[in-house]
């Protein structure tokens, strides 16, 4: 069976469970998606399947992969991806959330939000200094090196930077509810990215 499919974070809700217990979820449109291409061993060395995801227009996409595009006889997608598969699809075949139910365990990925350049105490949860005194320490990161040797800063040091805006994923995430009229799937707790930002949805590994 194909291992997952990519849908858009819509944003978060809650529901309540039948013992009355309020649940907060995690909003996700997962799919439809079409199947572009068929990745075979034999011709690829390994098996899975292309997925297109979003519609986009046309005379916005390029001419090479419109006719990549045409051979699935469905339009022009924005999202294109990868997933393993084992089952037998053809191209221009759809993939909804069906392959999900209520209690199953699922691995999110996405990009989280970007929050810019950032000091050692928000990035990495330092402490920082004393505030008193005049010590001039408050939220800094502290010594970054050492002295004659090896006289310099090693790679990899926590400091100052760039925070978010990075691919990563969520584990383990269970499915509350799953509306395949509306192409939705109710997850319980947070997904990495924005309202509207593009997630990949996998059956979990650990699960």
């Amino acid at each position: 069976m194909i291992n997952g499919l990519l849908g858009k974070k819509i944003g978060m809700s809650q529901v309540y469970a039948a013992d009355g217990q309020r649940i907060p979820v995690t909003v996700l449109q997962a799919g439809p998606c079409t199947v572009l291409q068929k990745k075979t061993g034999e011709a690829d060395g390994y098996e899975a399947v292309q997925l297109g995801f979003g519609a986009k227009k046309a005379h916005r996409t390029n001419k090479p992969a419109m006719g990549h595009f045409k051979k699935a006889g469905k339009g022009a997608f924005a999202h294109i991806r990868e997933f393993s598969s084992d089952e037998e699809c053809q191209v221009g075949d759809e993939v909804t959330c069906d392959m999900f139910k209520p209690g199953d365990r699922i691995d999110v990925t996405g990009t989280s939000k970007g929050k810019g350049f950032q000091g050692v105490m928000k990035r990495w949860g330092f402490a920082g200094g004393r505030a008193s005194h005049g010590s001039m320490f408050k939220r800094g990161p502290g010594a970054i090196g050492q002295s004659a040797w090896p006289s310099k800063v090693f790679k990899g040091k926590k400091m100052a930077g760039q925070m978010g805006n990075e691919r990563c994923t969520t584990q383990n995430l269970i499915v509350v509810d799953v509306r395949p009229e509306q192409n939705l799937i109710l997850v319980r707790g947070a997904v990495p990215g924005p309202k509207n930002g593009l997630v990949m949805i996998r059956k979990g590994i650990k699960a």
